[in-house]
């Protein structure tokens, strides 16, 4: 493969992952909108939001054998086609007032977004082998960026009162031009494995990972981590609407801040786990986070509370990745032990929206979130399981498997 032909590839990979967060932001901004259209109450949304969280996980589960199947390229493909329906299908039914249309609409989403992170990362991890460079953090760097973007759409189209449905039609047709533009740059059979032979040493079983009592405390990290993020792109702007009093505009707008923190988060990440180990980089994302939600659910100041969701987006943008990482490294069957940690951490999506959404019904979106904080605060206390190893060469990401290269759903995660 020529240089040119790899850079269009690597500007290809990194429209892939800037496109799935616009589509996530552009309807996340409209949810406040989305739920007076649908008219349900909290808890309601919460199980209308339960569909994204079903599609995620089915999403990340099934990926990893598509791809060692067919490749990077279908899978990216039927991926972000089923994103650019999806939009359709949730603008369809805020139009309709039809719960169970968003519903299918987001789990519809949850299974490009999932499915397609992990075609993406494996193109990503390729690119690496052939350059030498590091690319996988500044892919999900530019999922981040487009949740910003979207955002920055979104709260636009709040102010102006424009219909959900019309927005959402627009940016479905703004993220498949994306798709045309950047498929033709992604090359066929990458991913593709031929069958493992038979090998005479077992792996160890689940239940030996299972004890493994620093992997569990890994997995306590993710778990917090996960949900801190989740509880976000889930209901920051219906937790400032309602919780604080502001208008849906000014909602979306901190929704911005929360995604623009994640964005720097991520972008500067690499270079604090370059000089700072793995575990002190842990605890001060969880201290970052746990700031940023104390100060959104005790205070009562709507501007004390707005800027506070920077120190909470900072605080979620690094720790489920970096958790990932020591999981693979905390002993030996490195695809058990960040499968294991994996499938914790999206616990937190599947669970968390409708969890949050019954106890938001019952005590308000504000108490609510204490029950993130919480988990966030453990976090701190296991950041020392992270470990002391600073961040992968580029070439290591590159040796994760189909299955686990991957961050969050949507979104997650995260990206």
């Amino acid at each position: 493969m020529t240089d040119r032909a790899v850079d269009r590839r690597r500007r290809a990979l990194y429209l892939f992952f800037f496109l799935n967060g616009i589509a996530m932001s552009s309807w996340v901004t409209r949810t406040p909108d989305i739920r007076d259209q649908l008219d349900v109450s909290t808890g309601q949304m919460g199980l209308v939001l339960f569909g994204l969280s079903v599609g995620s996980m089915t999403g990340i589960l099934c990926s990893g054998r598509f791809v060692s199947r067919f490749g990077t390229r279908p899978v990216t493909a039927l991926a972000t086609l089923f994103v650019v329906v999806s939009v359709l299908v949730v603008g369809a039914g805020s139009a309709l007032g039809s719960a169970p249309l968003v519903t299918a609409g987001l789990c519809v989403f949850g299974v490009g977004v999932g499915s397609g992170e992990v075609a993406i990362n494996v193109d990503g991890a390729d690119v690496e082998r052939i350059t030498g460079t590091t690319v996988l953090p500044t892919l999900h760097g530019c999922f981040s960026l487009g949740t910003v973007i979207g955002a920055l759409a979104g709260m636009a189209a709040t102010a102006a009162a424009f219909p959900a449905h019309w927005h959402l039609l627009a940016v479905a047709a703004v993220t498949a031009a994306i798709f045309v533009y950047a498929i033709g740059a992604v090359p066929a059979g990458t991913g593709v494995r031929a069958a493992a032979p038979a090998s005479d040493s077992p792996r160890p079983a689940g239940p030996q990972v299972w004890k493994d009592r620093r992997l569990l405390m890994i997995g306590a990290i993710v778990l917090a981590m996960a949900l801190a993020e989740g509880a976000a792109n889930d209901w920051l702007p219906l937790l400032m609407v309602d919780g604080h009093g502001l208008d849906a505009a000014v909602g979306s707008l901190v929704y911005v801040g929360f995604a623009a923190a994640m964005t720097l988060g991520r972008f500067g990440g690499t270079f604090f786990l370059n000089r700072y180990s793995r575990a002190t980089v842990v605890r001060a994302s969880a201290v970052s986070g746990a700031v940023g939600l104390c100060l959104v659910i005790f205070s009562d100041n709507t501007v004390v509370a707005a800027a506070a969701v920077l120190f909470w987006g900072l605080g979620a943008s690094l720790g489920f990745p970096v958790a990932l990482s020591a999981a693979g490294d905390s002993g030996p069957d490195e695809t058990a032990r960040v499968g294991l940690v994996a499938t914790i951490g999206y616990i937190a999506f599947l669970v968390g929206p409708p969890t949050l959404g019954f106890l938001g019904d019952h005590y308000g979106l504000r108490p609510a979130m204490v029950v993130v904080l919480a988990f966030v605060a453990t976090a701190v206390l296991a950041a020392p399981a992270a470990g002391t190893r600073v961040s992968r060469r580029a070439g290591d990401d590159a040796a994760l498997p189909a299955e686990l290269a991957v961050e969050r759903p949507g979104q997650r995660t995260e990206g």
